[in-house]
């Protein structure tokens, strides 16, 4: 499980900092689609940052596992309140990539906790 855990990590964690790295330098898709959320544009630049966190947490969750797991936790919680938030304002374009890195942080958790 630390195999597949350190692989998923990786590449889950580029994947979050690639979104975040949109969210922050506000490229006008991602913006539009927060935007219509309702997530004012002062919020873009902390919620890059939280998902920059949660990458490196995940990436230092390989070393210590404990990192991990909270990382992916807060991930699980990000993104939930993310499809909550599409929910809400029954905007169903966004929400389906949201829902999608909600399940990829699900499956990090449980291959963290797997491998503690």
């Amino acid at each position: 499980m630390s195999i597949a855990y350190t692989v998923v990590a990786v590449v889950y964690g580029l994947a979050n900092v690639a979104s975040a790295t949109a969210k922050i330098r506000g490229v006008e898709r991602v913006a539009g689609i927060l935007s219509a959320v309702g997530v004012p544009t002062s919020w873009f630049l902390p919620l890059g940052l939280l998902q920059v966190a949660g990458a490196l947490g995940l990436w230092g969750g390989i070393a210590w596992r404990p990192l991990g797991i909270a990382a992916a936790t807060g991930l699980v919680l990000y993104f939930g309140g993310a499809v909550v938030a599409h929910l809400r304002v029954r905007d169903y374009q966004g929400m389906p990539m949201a829902a999608v890195l909600g399940a990829l942080a699900a499956l990090t958790l449980g291959l963290a906790v797997a491998s503690a």
